[in-house]
């Protein structure tokens, strides 16, 4: 294709979009529309999966020592654990700072319940915290650690806990949670493609007679069907960038606005940084590809009579 044939279809498609001001603003406005309600789920859909991975990372083992046990068994074991594959991290808890942090978990509330006990009379045995790369994978770990206990003849250690069975039903919950935001996004994006293409060809069904006025004057499919192409880009790629203003700014105040609530429940949305390009290149990706879609399938429909 030359370039003035280039230049002349980008002419044409930029003078259809400001000619038919009132079906431009039409179909910009159900392009803002659909992609707004699709982007607000998409971003739940981000920070209900954030929330789950924050709370599965939690998820962790907690290995008892036998009491008394001594410095060179404890070295033995943190390396013996920390060698597992899955095991990420190993941490010795003294005894000592199990202690203070039960203190520090019950709160001033509970405090009467460990009233007289210190360093001298201390009943906790000491532990080591494992956390694991894969949370789903936890259950694997702990039997590894039960396996390497039971392999040892003086039995080091007495229980290897991290939640059996609750932690099941978190995953499953998690998962769940997951599986529906991913079908809701989906179905809405659907849900979006239709309703702008429609209203994409609406606004070419408007114009039906001036491209049956182009196939009677001899103008070749490619030569009617490239200005429609383009104003279709143009109207799906203005309602995605409107779009966006709106989802970014909105979702920034919303972050601001809640930080201070959120962090004191220990709920931590996605920045906007982290949420604001995959949304962004999403919207402007599906938005334009709507507006050429919609405008294709209209124009091809005229350009067989």
């Amino acid at each position: 294709m030359k370039a003035s044939t280039v230049i002349r279809h980008l002419r044409e498609g930029l003078k259809n979009v400001v000619r038919n001001g009132w079906m431009t603003f039409a179909s910009v406005s159900s392009i803002v529309i659909s992609l707004f309600i699709l982007g607000v789920f998409l971003l739940l859909a981000m920070n209900v999966n954030n929330l789950a991975n924050q709370i599965e990372s939690q998820v962790e083992i907690r290995v008892y020592l036998q009491l008394n046990t001594d410095q060179a068994k404890i070295s033995e074991l943190k390396n013996a654990i920390g060698n597992i594959p899955e095991v990420k991290s190993v941490e010795f808890v003294s005894k000592d700072q199990g202690l203070e942090l039960l203190r520090k978990s019950i709160g001033a509330d509970g405090a009467e319940l460990l009233e007289g006990y210190d360093a001298t009379n201390n009943p906790l045995p000491d532990s080591f915290t494992v956390e694991v790369f894969e949370p789903q994978k936890i259950a694997f770990a702990a039997k590894q650690i039960d396996a390497i206990s039971k392999a040892d003849e003086t039995k080091p250690i007495t229980s290897v806990k991290y939640g059996k069975g609750t932690v099941e039903t978190l995953f499953k919950i998690t998962n769940a949670v997951r599986n529906i935001g991913l079908v809701i996004v989906a179905g809405l994006g659907l849900t979006a493609m239709f309703l702008i293409s429609n209203t994409i060809k609406m606004t070419i069904l408007a114009r039906r007679r001036e491209i049956g006025v182009m196939k009677l004057v001899g103008a070749t499919n490619n030569f009617i069907r490239w200005p429609f192409f383009i104003e279709g880009a143009l109207i799906g790629l203005m309602g995605s960038l409107v779009t966006i203003a709106f989802l970014l700014f909105g979702y920034s105040r919303l972050v601001e606005v809640s930080q201070f609530e959120l962090g004191l429940m220990m709920i931590k949305l996605v920045t906007l940084k982290e949420a604001g390009f995959y949304v962004s290149l999403l919207i402007l990706g599906l938005g334009t590809l709507i507006g050429i879609w919609g405008s294709t399938l209209s124009v091809r429909k005229f350009l067989k009579v």
